[in-house]
């Protein structure tokens, strides 16, 4: 074997590359991770922007990592180091907030303290999205089945999944059901009265997706961000030690230990296949390396309409990946902070710097946001979704100064009438100015502030226009749908080459799922 020859390549150093590489080394096999950036992670990388103030520029948190993914690689022995959030903090808009924590009864005082009814309701509300996450787990951690398929395994995947979901109970098969099609406020409507508390709820359904708390798919993403967990604990979210780079950091060292090889400055403009099969790729600059597995981790549009000529794949696939909807609406607003803000109910604790900040009061103020997306524009009093890391972790700002990163939306990829270049600081000045109205006298705490735009995250990252989970969670590109009928299974119509990007089962996030499930198969077919 020459030094231009491996057992598998793989397209793309973020996350889901990188579990896929350490799974397939892990198995045995000669393994080159090519990335074309300086630094491996995709999107979930640390930066220091300013010196002594480590950003997390795009991603920022853990939670949907799969468990079995950490114990299987041996993370914890390369420095996995998840870091517990122990509060969210939501401020309701009329100078009161509701700081939930880990402890239930103090979190049904909280909830009481607003509407004594809607803690009666709390209880009923997680007992029952807690039984969809259960019974839709054993789907979110396995391979879809090809129900278009005929051979007698694809026949026993589709009795398996008619079988899980004959187990499920009727109840909980509807609740499901309304999650995956309709409203997140639909479903809160049966449970909450007060509007800040299911504003604070919703918000876990519109991230990184065109679609407003009240818009019919909002249901689906709140769910999809309820089945993450850390040490059992469903739904709970976590910071890694040095923001999520520090995270694929920790990959890297995984998949280099089990023979892994990783060349960063190493951009792939194409797949090589000959009679119809993988047989390698070719760099940027001409270099070619050859290998009979080749594996994408990049998005549907880059994996089938620019790796490869679509001219020589099945015209139902790509007219799919061409339809499928990606349509950025995510940004970040980064700052470098000289002090902690300081909330005037709250002038003498920073108990609620300990996780997310929730900036969005009410399900209408949410959806009102949203508004402005539907017609080509950014909100003029966005969502955010924020952290004040340093607090967690310290050691990503000096002594006293704090870093804080803010996930805004909506902020679509397609601006009408203006381009992100014009509007980039506008609109940092709308994310500052609702900041402002919550915490008096931030602005005089900004020392250093970055605007991430949906242009930015495509240009940097590849994510095709700049969405966070490369292609939006609607149901008709899910599970076998994703990322196209027929091709939800990693494989593609190349023999050899394959896909385990966030366009694929499970999703995006930083999850793994699809790089793990992508080396099954993968192996599954070599043992064939």
């Amino acid at each position: 074997m020459n030094a231009h020859s491996y057992d598998a390549i793989v397209v793309g150093g973020g996350h889901n590359g990188l579990t896929n590489a350490a799974y397939l080394a892990k198995a045995g096999l000669r393994t080159l991770v090519l990335e074309r950036r300086g630094m491996v992670g995709g999107a979930a990388i640390t930066e220091e922007l300013v010196p002594g103030f480590s950003f997390t520029t795009f991603s920022y948190a853990l939670s949907l990592l799969r468990p079995e993914i950490i114990h299987e690689l041996d993370l914890v022995r390369h420095g996995f180091m998840p870091l517990m959030m122990p509060s969210s903090f939501h401020p309701t808009g009329d100078g009161d907030y509701l700081l939930l924590g880990d402890d239930h009864q103090q979190n049904l005082q909280e909830i009481r303290r607003h509407s004594p009814r809607d803690a009666d309701a709390y209880e009923r509300y997680h007992h029952d999205l807690d039984k969809v996450c259960q019974a839709i787990r054993p789907l979110f951690d396995s391979a879809p089945p090809d129900i278009f398929g005929t051979d007698p395994e694809d026949q026993a995947d589709v009795a398996w999944l008619l079988k899980q979901l004959g187990s499920v109970e009727r109840s909980v098969l509807h609740d499901t059901v309304r999650l995956l099609t309709g409203s997140a406020s639909d479903w809160l409507d049966d449970y909450f009265t007060h509007e800040a508390i299911k504003g604070f709820h919703a918000s876990s359904s519109i991230i990184g997706s065109k679609v407003g708390p009240m818009s019919p798919g909002s249901g689906l993403v709140l769910l999809f961000h309820k089945m993450g967990e850390h040490d059992g604990h469903l739904g709970s979210w976590a910071f890694h030690k040095g923001g999520n780079g520090g995270f694929t950091q920790v990959l890297a060292r995984a998949a280099e230990a089990y023979g892994a090889e990783i060349r960063l400055e190493a951009p792939v403009t194409s797949v090589l296949h000959q009679d119809g099969r993988a047989v390698g790729v070719a760099l940027e600059d001409g270099t070619e390396f050859r290998a009979p597995v080749v594996v994408s981790a990049l998005d549907p549009r880059r994996t089938f309409l620019e790796l490869v000529d679509p001219r020589e794949l099945p015209g139902d696939l790509v007219d799919n990946v061409e339809r499928m909807k990606f349509r950025g609406v995510s940004a970040k607003v980064n700052f470098a902070l000289d002090g902690l803000p300081v909330f005037p109910a709250l002038p003498d604790t920073v108990d609620h710097f300990g996780g997310f900040l929730n900036i969005g009061p009410t399900i209408e103020y949410v959806e009102r946001a949203f508004d402005a997306a539907k017609y080509g524009w950014y909100s003029e009093q966005p969502f955010i979704d924020a952290a004040v890391q340093s607090v967690v972790d310290p050691d990503m700002a000096p002594p006293g100064k704090h870093v804080m990163s803010c996930f805004v939306q909506y902020a679509p990829y397609e601006l009408r009438g203006s381009d992100w270049e014009t509007e980039r600081e506008p609109f940092g000045d709308k994310a500052q100015a609702v900041l402002e109205s919550h915490f008096p006298g931030f602005g005089d705490l900004v020392l250093h502030r970055e605007v991430v735009t949906p242009v930015d995250i495509e240009r940097v990252t590849g994510l095709t226009e700049g969405n966070i989970f490369a292609g939006e969670f609607l149901a008709p590109q899910m599970y076998f749908f994703r990322p196209a009928p027929g091709w939800s299974q990693y494989a593609t119509p190349i023999d050899g080459y394959y896909q385990c990007g966030s366009g694929t089962h499970p999703g995006g996030c930083v999850i793994g799922a699809p790089g793990k499930l992508a080396s099954e198969r993968i192996l599954r077919d070599r043992r064939r």
